[in-house]
């Protein structure tokens, strides 16, 4: 349905210089920063009347971001010419908008059809763009839809998460008094002397100039579609049980996904097929880093499989595959990473990390958002109803996230190549 979204006022809000920590300064990005996406992700979620009033977002956002400052910051070069965050409290961007529509109409029929105007439009390219961009759309209702955008080389899902929960917290609670999160990077970026790499990342987290990596091919962006599929509890439930062992819901979810999708795109059988899989470091390292540090900390596992045994295999044995590729990434593979990193310290890197129109297949990347708490997020009148996914561009990239309406229900987004969407329709 057709709905018309005015914006009414955009503002750049900056915390006062005394709450404002710890003043400017110019902070290295790490290796786990120069190997994720260089862009801005967005998250758009909806809640139903009453709502907050948009004074109290912005005081709750000004009290959060004081404590997250690379938030409110921007992107910069050092003394060497490489790119770094400059923390000068330049401000976080604010839109205000109004719908002409009641947000329970939208969601019961086709909330895609407007999502591209809930949410910031940032622009990678330009050198004072604001890091973090929000935008506050009321309904007729009183229903509100929050669209944030994030760079992601300051912060990866999980950080998201928890700048978001804070953010819900101040707003929730009138209070300013919020725990700060764990925010040296240096934690994160401790070589050896002398590093000692022995994985090849430059073939693997970046495009070396003799990379081995899978080339993709590009595809118009209008060649790609983006599907919703809902897995109830129930059907959770029986997965789990299928496997016969303990697995989690990921895992299972996971596996069911990636035979249907192979499956569905009609591959030979003497393809191989792998999955991109994001996996948080923090605790897999050694020592293990906070779960509330605020930057980021993922690499990516490479479960892999012939398209017949894939397509054979049983649920217990592909979760296997999944599993083993994952403990993979352990903290020696970590700290291989991160000497890497230091030997190839004044080098530009070019990430593996998808771009627009990018074709995965016979491949698929696979982010998971069941253990944030994006789906519990309560500014004071409940979590939220509904998250309205932005379109994925990228062909073979599925998004994993906890249903807002059923307990133990999962949605599954999966962008995919339109020859490939009626089948994945039929069997998943």
């Amino acid at each position: 349905m057709a709905v018309n979204v005015k914006i009414t006022r955009k503002a750049l809000l900056k915390p006062s210089p005394e709450s404002a920590w710890g003043g400017a300064k110019k902070v290295p990005i790490t290796v786990f920063d120069r190997a994720s996406t260089d862009g801005y992700i967005p998250t758009v979620f909806a809640w139903r009347a009453p709502a907050p009033t948009n004074g109290a977002l912005k005081d709750g956002l000004l009290a959060t971001v004081a404590r997250f400052p690379h938030l409110a910051g921007r992107f910069a070069v050092d003394d060497h010419g490489r790119k770094c965050l400059h923390l000068n409290n330049a401000g976080v961007l604010v839109i205000e908008a109004t719908a002409g529509a009641d947000l329970a109409t939208v969601l019961a029929h086709d909330a895609s059809a407007h999502i591209a105007e809930l949410y910031p439009k940032a622009k990678k390219e330009h050198a004072d763009e604001p890091i973090f961009q929000v935008q506050l759309t009321r309904y007729t209702c009183g229903g509100l839809v929050i669209g944030m955008a994030s760079h992601h080389q300051v912060a990866d899902g999980q950080s998201m998460s928890g700048f978001s929960a804070s953010w819900a917290s101040a707003v929730r609670t009138n209070s300013a008094a919020l725990p700060s999160p764990f925010l040296d990077r240096g934690a994160t970026d401790n070589p050896r002397s002398p590093p000692l790499p022995s994985f090849d990342h430059g073939r693997i987290e970046f495009k070396g100039e003799h990379s081995s990596s899978r080339s993709y091919r590009v595809l118009p962006l209008d060649r790609i579609n983006n599907l919703a599929v809902h897995f109830p509890g129930e059907f959770v439930a029986e997965l789990k049980a299928g496997v016969g062992a303990p697995c989690t819901t990921f895992q299972c979810l996971l596996t069911h996904a990636w035979k249907k999708v192979t499956a569905a795109r009609d591959l030979a059988p003497d393809d191989f097929t792998q999955v991109r899989v994001a996996v948080n470091c923090r605790g897999r390292a050694k020592p293990p880093v906070p779960m509330d540090f605020f930057g980021n900390m993922v690499l990516l596992a490479f479960p892999r499989m012939q398209v017949r045994d894939l397509l054979s295999a049983s649920y217990p044995a592909v979760v296997g595959v999944i599993r083993d590729a994952i403990a993979c990434v352990d903290d020696e593979y970590i700290q291989s990473f991160v000497d890497f990193g230091e030997a190839q310290h004044d080098v530009k890197l070019a990430s593996t990390a998808a771009t627009l129109g990018m074709a995965f297949c016979p491949d698929l990347e696979v982010d998971s958002w069941l253990g944030f708490g994006f789906h519990n997020l309560d500014f004071g009148g409940g979590p939220p109803c509904a998250f309205l996914p932005p379109d994925l561009p990228i062909d073979g990239v599925m998004i994993l996230v906890p249903s807002c309406a059923a307990k133990g229900g999962a949605h599954l987004f999966v962008a995919l190549d339109n020859e490939h969407v009626e089948a994945v329709k039929q069997i998943c």
